[in-house]
């Protein structure tokens, strides 16, 4: 599977929001991971559409955009409009989980679903004939710096050996250590902020996530 790495813009400075986007860029990731949160999901209130939109226009990198919405099918086509091409969504919304993967479908970007910590990964497997990704969660949704949850590893095990061509992408706490436990469990796409924006040399550190990440 293709390791990759998607910076989570929640760790960078927001008060340069397009010089962290071109770092990131430069740097090598392959996705660029935006957190949505709604403050009634989870605690916190983020960023939305617009924002992302704006982003959009001055980033030529992949968009994962990370929905952690109670309503999420009420917002699919604004996201697709702002140029999200990863929707990923959790299966603990309110919304109807199969109605909202054909929305993100049909608006033309890659369905994802997300799961919190307590969620069994049974959950995720009705739907595996139209995700082009699953999000594992190592830490609760709706703030970043928590600390990585080993204890997920066995979803993320389990899910590999009946999806050998799935991307696994997990999500929390992942820094040059903890990379190499979720690698070793089948997981392929990690999302990094505080690793990388918190890091002198952004380059350096993905490319030392990646190197872990295959175990060179």
């Amino acid at each position: 599977m293709d390791i990759k790495i998607s910076p989570s813009m929640l760790a960078s400075d927001f008060a340069n929001l397009e010089a962290e986007l071109k770092k990131c860029e430069n740097a090598g990731a392959e996705l660029i991971h935006l957190d949505v949160m709604d403050g009634h999901f989870v605690p916190n209130i983020t960023i939305g559409a617009p924002v992302i939109k704006a982003l959009k226009s001055v980033c030529g990198v992949p968009f994962d955009v990370h929905l952690m919405i109670s309503e999420p099918l009420k917002y699919i086509e604004d996201f697709a409009e702002a140029g999200a091409d990863i929707i990923s969504f959790h299966i603990e919304s309110e919304s109807d989980t199969r109605k909202t993967i054909d929305k993100i479908i049909a608006c033309g970007c890659r369905a994802a679903l997300a799961v919190k910590p307590n969620t069994d990964i049974d959950a995720v497997y009705p739907f595996l004939d139209k995700l082009s990704m699953v999000l594992v969660m190592t830490v609760e949704p709706g703030f970043g710096g928590q600390s990585f949850m080993e204890n997920m590893m066995p979803k993320i095990r389990r899910l590999r050996k009946d999806c050998p061509d799935l991307d696994i992408q997990v999500d929390g706490g992942i820094n040059a250590e903890t990379v190499k436990v979720c690698a070793e469990a089948g997981a392929n796409v990690f999302v990094a902020g505080s690793a990388v924006f918190k890091s002198e040399n952004p380059a350096e550190t993905i490319s030392l996530l990646k190197r872990n990440a295959r175990g060179i």
